[in-house]
Order: structure tokens, then sequence, then C-alpha cells
């Protein structure tokens, strides 16, 4: 793929307003917040192109998963840069909303009670198994009782995505990057990258291994854990078939947090238990998502350690393909790609921000939500609104 920043030459001048480690979603955000203020901006990563796993992933923008209050307003704000951004960059996106479907009672229970919570934060609704159906011609009709039906989600493909945000970046504001440029040092205001010095008035960390590596002492100080998690990427659907809504079943229920105060939860999930501990044991709840280009990505697994096998786990996959089957049938389920990929989680909390120093932010560990949350946790930091830490063990 043929991307601008990278081939391009960067002006002489060594200086600039804000300097960007990582050009992974987080990174990308910091430096589309920081360009609409008017700043120079330059972002520095260690590959040639993204790689990480900010395109290892659905490309789910899933305001649905996150509590309401701070965190669901975020995602709001972080979709609606999506959308935007999705006409200006030229990726594909798909507006197509979600889809939780109920083939028990004490999931139906749980999307009742969420919605009795809900409020008017969400635009949701519950749909009787007759509207599910004519929402998606992939769910199966046998035992469906009906489904939590939620207009805000979106889906991009995020190896395009990302990697078309540089180009846009690049054009609409003159943002620089330096692809295949390691910083060895932050010392001040000033990056060592090989045998050149940048100063920066600010300087995002907002890539795991430079986190890891230029402050080992904070990174040694934040709980951090790692998240290995097993996809699948069908081949493009046959006839221009359309998955409608991104589908998801019971165990999605128990995964995500806007769920976890659902009184009848904790049935659910100790039934899933019984049936099946893997489903625990491997971190597995199952959803399926479509892209514009009519592939079908499948997924997925959550293994936590600080050192994670390179090895995907054929068993893991057969667990998700069989569950998938429970819900869902499709036209074709040709297997095209098998991938893992590997984020930073804090338990506990959705991301961590630290000012190790006056003119260093560290931005790190959206815990797998980073598509969901990073253009909106970013306009909050940017602006000021964000209570940034001083030391690492105040995290949020």
């Amino acid at each position: 793929m043929n991307n601008k920043p990278s081939t391009f030459h960067p002006q002489p001048s060594t200086s600039t307003n804000v300097a960007v480690l990582g050009a992974g979603i987080v990174g990308l955000a910091i430096a589309y917040q920081a360009a609409r203020q008017g700043k120079s901006v330059r972002v520095f990563d260690r590959n040639e192109r993204a790689v990480g796993a900010s395109i290892r992933n659905f490309g789910l923008i899933w305001p649905i998963g996150q509590p309401k209050g701070s965190l669901l307003q975020r995602a709001l704000r972080s979709q609606a840069t999506w959308r935007e951004l999705a006409n200006k960059a030229g990726f594909g996106i798909k507006e197509n909303g979600s889809l939780h479907l109920a083939y028990h009672a004490d999931e139906q229970a749980v999307i009742e009670e969420f919605l009795a919570q809900a409020g008017e934060e969400y635009d949701c609704e519950w749909l009787s198994a007759k509207e599910v159906l004519s929402k998606s011609p992939a769910v199966k009709a046998s035992g469906l009782r009906g489904g939590l039906f939620s207009a805000t989600e979106c889906t991009v493909d995020p190896r395009e995505a990302i990697r078309k945000l540089p180009n846009y970046l690049f054009d609409a504001y003159g943002v620089q990057f330096h692809f295949g440029s390691v910083v060895q040092a932050i010392e001040g205001n000033t990056l060592i990258v090989g045998s050149t010095t940048y100063r920066a008035d600010h300087i995002y960390v907002c890539s795991g291994a430079d986190f890891e590596t230029l402050y080992p002492q904070e990174f040694q100080q934040v709980p951090i854990t790692k998240c290995k998690l097993q996809m699948m990427r069908t081949v493009p659907q046959p006839g221009g078939w359309q998955l409608g809504p991104t589908l998801c079943g019971g165990l999605t229920l128990r995964h995500y947090t806007a769920f976890q105060d659902c009184p009848s939860l904790d049935s659910l999930s100790r039934r899933y238990d019984q049936e099946q501990p893997l489903f625990r044991e491997w971190g597995i709840h199952v959803m399926l998502a479509q892209n514009h280009l009519g592939e079908l990505v499948i997924g997925d697994s959550h293994e936590y350690g600080q050192t994670l096998e390179p090895f995907n786990r054929e068993e893991i996959d057969a667990l998700i393909l069989n569950y998938l089957g429970t819900f869902a049938e499709v036209p074709r389920l040709d297997i095209a790609e098998r991938w893992h990929g590997i984020y930073a989680k804090l338990p506990g909390a959705t991301e961590v921000v630290l000012r190790p120093s006056d003119e260093v932010t560290i931005v790190n560990a959206l815990s797998g939500a980073g598509m969901s949350l990073s253009f909106g946790l970013a306009e909050e930091i940017l602006s000021g609104k964000y209570a940034v830490e001083s030391i690492p063990k105040a995290v949020h």
C-alpha cells in the first residue's frame, strides 16, 4: 500500500508544537486533535506502517458496550469523529448498528433489565423475533426470543482506516509522519531519533512499546497486563450479501461493562460456565461483523499475561465458530485469514494517562476499546478537561 507519510521527506525544521510517539489509533487521535487546534505535529512510529493492535481488531466503534455517563459520552463523541473522518479521509464505514440476540430466558432478562436502566442516553430498543429477523438475514430463527437493537454502532476496516488516516492528516493539516523511526530517548522536551534531535513543546507517548522502554520505572508501577485475542476473517460474501447489524450472542452480555449491573447477569454467567467452562478460561465471547468489502470478521478470545504465546490455538477458533453457529448462518464461512492481536489492559480501569514530567504525557492501555474511545479521550486531554495524574499509582 502506498502510504504517503512513510515516503514523504519531513520538513528540515526539527521543532514542533506536539510530538506523538505511536501511529496507532491513540496516537492518531492525539495528532488529529492537536492539529485541529492549529498546532504543528510530528508523529514517530518504530514500524514502517501500522502493524499492531490498532489493525488487528473488528474495526467496531461500539458505544453500546460502555456504561452510561462519561464513558458512553466519550464513545459517542468518538463515533461522530469516525463518521466525519471516514468521509474526509476516504475509508469505508458502515453505520449498521448492533444486535444482541436472546435465545434463553436469562439473556432476555438481562436485556430487559438493561433497557429499564438505560434511560435516554442509549439509542436502543427491544425487538421481537420477527423484527430481529427483518434486520439481518444471518440470524437463526429457531429458538429466537428477540434482541437488543442499538443504532449507534459503526464498522470500519481498521487496516484501511488506520493506514489512510496519516495521509489525511498530512494533506489536511501538514502533520509530519516519521515511520520506521525509533525514539531512543526523551530528555526534557527533546527527542533523540537516531542522529537527529527534535524539540517539542509537548510530547505524547501513545505506544505501549515506547512507554515500556522509555519510562520503565513508571511502567513497572502501573499494573498493566497484556491481552491476546484470536480472530478470523472470511472471504467476501457472494452476490453482495449484507449481514446488516453486527451480531453477538449472550456471551457478549457478560463481556461489556454496560450490562454489569443487570441482576440476571449472574445466572446467565453461571449457565454458560456449566455448559462450557472453556468460554471463561479463554475469555471467549463471539461477535460477527462485516466490513465494506463484504468480508465477515469473527472473534474473539482473551488470554491475559505478561508473556503470551505467539501461536494461535485451534481449539479457541473452534469454540468461537461453534458458538457462532448457535445464532448465525452465512452464505460462506470460508476462512481467508486467522490472526491474533495483543493489547495492553489495566484491570479495573479504562486507560492510563500519566504526566511523568511537565513536557510529557503518557496515554496508553485503553483495554481493547481504542477504536471506540480514542477520539473522545484525545479531545478531553487536548482540551484540558481530563485530570492527568503526575504519578502512575493514581491511575483512572
